[in-house]
């Protein structure tokens, strides 16, 4: 019903709140000149994740969303199947706890105890379980047009966001054709996909058709974590890693990066191209334009 709603109206289903007191700061600092100035900067809080009684782990992020992270979080470290029934999700503000809870017991302390957590982005992943849920994985067939490649990151750079208020933060867009659909932000790049991945779980919402957008880099996480979700096609304005493009073109996932104005590489899953559109046509990208992309 909701995606339903979207397509009548163009709107997004939810957008950034760059504005919110809760997400920012107003610090007081110095610029080159010796002036004195004042910048927002975002907060970071501490979000404890518990899947029924056992404590999983403990993520910096920016407040927003807890219950979509939390259940995206152990959705894509292979801690929630997709037969699994949640019976609850809550959420305590002054504890800053996140609790899932499930008809299935569970109990992951041995698995959390023998593998490694990456260090990046906020929150580590439990790597070797995320390679092993690749295991024979195909993505669906999905095609993709340059259109909506174009109309899609016009639409999302002008998007009011943190990432434009302040920087230092991550944003990541679930899209549908040339529909931004969800836009999530946190300051780890794979928060933000959590956040997706948790609402996509909660509203039930099919994959296939799915396009995700990042401002982050093309890494392997980040085309594991998409690939685990079932969305085939994966966008960013920033660059790859080798061993990301190879797990992509395992998958069959189509990975586009260095979109900016009418310029983008793809470099995986080109069979699912449509050049519906002229580059010629496409007007090239302002310079002062999303300059803070370099932070991600």
């Amino acid at each position: 019903m909701q995606l339903a709603k979207l397509e009548e109206t163009g709107d997004y289903l939810i957008a950034p709140d760059p504005k919110s007191p809760r997400l920012t700061r107003a610090i007081e600092g110095v610029d080159q000149s010796g002036e004195r100035v004042m910048l927002p900067v975002v907060e970071e809080r501490p979000l404890t994740i518990y899947l029924n009684s056992q404590e999983i782990v403990t993520a910096m992020t920016i407040g927003d969303y807890p219950e979509y992270l939390a259940l995206g979080f152990l959705r894509n470290q292979g801690m929630l199947r997709d037969d699994d029934e949640i019976t609850g999700v809550d959420y305590d503000e002054d504890l800053e706890v996140a609790v899932v809870r499930t008809t299935r017991e569970t109990s992951y302390e041995d698995k959390l105890k023998k593998k490694t957590r990456t260090s990046g982005c906020a929150v580590g992943t439990v790597f070797g379980d995320m390679m092993e849920g690749l295991e024979g994985l195909r993505l669906p067939a999905a095609e993709l047009r340059t259109s909506w490649l174009y109309e899609l990151s016009a639409r999302i750079n002008r998007t009011p966001s943190l990432y434009l208020e302040a920087g230092a933060i991550h944003g990541t867009v679930l899209c549908r054709e040339n529909r931004p659909l969800i836009y999530m932000e946190d300051v780890g790049r794979h928060n933000a996909v959590d956040k997706i991945s948790g609402w996509m779980l909660r509203e039930r919402v099919d994959p296939g058709d799915k396009i995700l957008y990042t401002t982050g880099r093309l890494t392997s996480e980040m085309v594991i974590k998409t690939a685990l979700m079932g969305i085939p096609v994966l966008a960013s304005r920033s660059g790859f890693t080798a061993w990301g493009v190879d797990i992509a073109r395992e998958v069959g996932l189509t990975l586009i990066g260095r979109m900016r104005g009418r310029r983008f590489t793809c470099l995986a899953g080109e069979e699912r191209l449509i050049r519906d559109t002229d580059p010629e046509t496409i007007p090239e990208e302002d310079r002062k334009h999303r300059r803070k992309s370099a932070e991600g």
